[in-house]
């Protein structure tokens, strides 16, 4: 079996939806996508009325280690501190492991 963990974040902004602040937040995102070892990243648009989040990020990683890299890459560490931090409301966070 192959190892790949899928990496996602599921929140809602401090902002509303299609607002200037929330597309400037979700390019900035994208740009997540170009850490070495980021593979299927996905921008997502929650559609459910079951939960009371807003939005989905979601990323694949090949190895261990490629997950840990993209933790530690300082793209990610800046991201964080610069976007995800004054931006998200609240977020819940899910790393699976992928069964083949």
């Amino acid at each position: 079996m192959n190892f790949k963990i899928r990496h996602s974040v599921i929140f809602k902004l401090n902002h509303p939806k299609g607002s200037p602040e929330a597309k400037a937040f979700f390019e900035e995102a994208r740009k997540l996508a170009a850490i070495e070892g980021v593979n299927r990243f996905e921008s997502l648009l929650e559609v459910s009325p079951k939960n009371n989040f807003d939005y989905g990020l979601s990323m694949e990683f090949d190895s261990p280690q490629a997950y840990k890299a993209y933790q530690n890459d300082p793209s990610h560490s800046s991201f964080v501190q610069d976007f995800w931090i004054p931006n998200v409301k609240e977020f819940l966070e899910i790393d699976f492991e992928l069964m083949e």
